[in-house]
């Protein structure tokens, strides 16, 4: 992967480093924390499917169209997954999706961290046109953590995939542009920095 290559981001109060199987028992340790695999909504493999996700990702990283990355808590401890994904290296462009938290970690400088070192690093490092985000329409507490980042909704893919238990997906498309980074990156930065509730 020529555009994109494994590395690692460190802030305060996450980290993100390649994915590694040797993350499979913390991983799904970290998704029993609220159960995240029972949401109808979204995909989270459940414990004893960790592994095969992990399998999954690298699979998708060697064909150059994913980066998928282990979230670690100040500790250093697995809290979570994120990723680079559908990967558009000619027209520099990328979608930070496949993401999950353990419950612990929900709505903490954690998430919003994470955004920024990702976003930084593809809109600085990567000169990337846009980045988006895309989750169910029926993905609220998404949708909201996605608009709170500060992308804009390009719209709706109306039965766009259909979900593992048959049910159709509409699909909520958001975008950064590279315009807007710099914005986006103050306000970032600005959550952050203000005391929290």
């Amino acid at each position: 992967m020529s555009w994109l290559s494994p590395l690692t981001l460190e802030g305060r109060h996450a980290t993100l480093v390649p994915l590694a199987r040797a993350h499979a028992p913390a991983l799904a340790e970290a998704v029993r924390d609220g159960e995240l695999w029972r949401h109808w909504y979204t995909w989270i493999p459940a414990p004893e499917r960790m592994a095969a996700e992990i399998e999954r990702r690298l699979d998708t990283q060697a064909k150059g169209t994913m980066l998928p990355f282990t979230v670690l808590d100040a500790a250093g401890v697995p809290v979570g997954m994120t990723t680079y994904m559908n990967v558009d290296a000619a027209h520099k462009r990328l979608e930070i999706g496949s993401t999950w938290y353990a419950k612990r970690v929900q709505r903490t400088a954690l998430n919003t961290e994470c955004k920024l070192m990702l976003l930084a690093h593809a809109f600085e490092d990567r000169e990337s046109i846009a980045v988006e985000f895309r989750t169910h329409r029926f993905n609220l507490q998404s949708r909201r953590g996605i608009e709170r980042l500060g992308a804009q909704l390009d719209g709706i893919l109306r039965s766009h995939q259909r979900q593992p238990d048959g049910t159709l997906r509409d699909t909520c498309v958001y975008s950064i542009t590279r315009e807007e980074w710099p914005t986006v990156r103050s306000h970032l930065r600005y959550q952050l920095e203000r005391p929290r509730d």
